[in-house]
């Protein structure tokens, strides 16, 4: 097994196809074996085979899917965990202590946000709320010498808000900080932050890299070898790893990134368009509009712009929930990024926990996670969901 394998100057699709992963040695197997095994013997006392001897510590069908992370994502190292918040937790804990800061954004995921307010504070580390997409408000946030980690999510969820991941990073550099970037909603495929200056790149596996709803799971891709020490002790104190199986299903997800997110964003374009002729329609959010106040900054950072669409309804709360419970080809639930398109109202579901904060979202909110099934199916399950 190698963890760079295709990773230098072969396209995108054949590093997710091929990097991280030798085929076997002995069988020729292409695709990394299920290891299902908890420890490893040992060639003497203290003689570990390729580096193996518990599987918390390291798992080769883990290896793989890590080592296929950190080359799409053009890092030195990638982590696996158990889920995204656990990959967030576990970074945290590696890089700051009792009495640090971190920045975050106004308009965080629900879960990152609970992450930061519920548990990293009782820990001992304060945030500050700032919008992605205002380098001066960043640089305003941010606590000279106490400021760890400037924390962005581009695009932003729920309100698909853009942020200039180079532009940050100066200003998080300056302030000795770490820029971090929650990679999640563009995918390896359509952004790659590390190669923009950023010195940590997050990701929900359980989404697009997934991008089949069958397993939940997270990451941490890293520029910095030191950084990279940290976060693996932390990693292996910690524990919180996916299983063999669930590393297994993540990479096979990982290898078709490429041409699911082609569909994704196809299907989200036309989609966009639809809803903005509707009348019951009275604001579409999406980053490929060139309305869309971060239009140019994604145009220029990503290779397109997602699948993921949020709108609001011009009957208010009432009506965004009517059209999640109408919509039938668009599911009802949380999560995204699979093959499937989900629909759901992010201030009753997704993001309650930031109900009656700075973080609040409107409660007209409707957000698509916008699937690969034919396009003429969505339009009409739209159109009868809007009424």
């Amino acid at each position: 097994m190698t963890e760079q394998r295709h990773s230098g100057k072969s396209g995108f699709e054949t590093r997710a196809v091929h990097a991280g992963y030798e085929p076997d040695p002995t069988t020729g197997a292409v695709i990394p074996p299920i290891y299902a095994t908890s420890t490893y013997k040992q060639d003497g006392v203290g003689g570990l085979r390729g580096g193996y001897e518990y599987s918390r510590s390291a798992n080769p069908t883990r290896t793989a899917l890590e080592g296929a992370l950190a080359a799409l994502e053009e890092g030195e190292r990638g982590f696996a965990f158990a889920s995204g918040l656990a990959a967030e937790d576990t970074l945290v804990r590696a890089l700051c202590r009792p009495g640090d800061h971190a920045v975050i954004p106004d308009d965080a995921y629900g879960g990152t946000y609970r992450l930061f307010d519920k548990v990293e504070k009782a820990w001992g580390l304060e945030h500050s709320p700032a919008p992605v997409s205002d380098v001066d408000a960043v640089r305003a946030a941010i606590r000279p010498g106490t400021t760890k980690l400037v924390w962005v999510e581009t695009p932003t969820n729920p309100l698909l808000t853009i942020g200039d991941i180079e532009a940050l990073a100066g200003v998080a550099h300056e302030a000795g900080a770490l820029l971090v970037v929650d990679n999640t909603f563009a995918s390896p495929y359509l952004q790659q932050p590390l190669t923009l200056g950023a010195d940590i790149v997050v990701h929900s596996t359980t989404k697009y890299v997934g991008g089949h709803s069958d397993v939940v799971g997270g990451a941490l891709v890293v520029r910095d070898l030191e950084v990279a020490e940290a976060i693996a002790f932390h990693q292996n104190s910690i524990g919180a790893v996916p299983g063999p199986f669930d590393s297994f299903l993540t990479h096979r997800g990982l290898k078709t990134l490429a041409v699911r997110m082609e569909r994704h964003c196809d299907n989200a374009e036309q989609v966009v368009q639809f809803l903005l002729g509707h009348p019951g329609v009275t604001d579409v959010i999406y980053p490929g509009l060139a309305e869309h106040p971060g239009h140019a900054v994604a145009e220029r950072q990503m290779r397109r712009f997602g699948g993921m669409v949020s709108f609001r309804c011009a009957g208010g709360e009432e009506a965004a929930l009517r059209a999640c419970e109408r919509a039938e080809v668009f599911t009802l639930g949380e999560s995204l990024g699979g093959v499937e398109s989900l629909i759901e109202h992010p201030g009753r579901m997704t993001h309650a926990s930031v109900a009656g904060t700075d973080l609040e979202v409107p409660a007209d909110l409707v957000r698509l996670s916008v699937g690969i099934e034919t396009i003429d199916d969505l339009l009409a399950d739209l159109d009868r969901a809007l009424g």
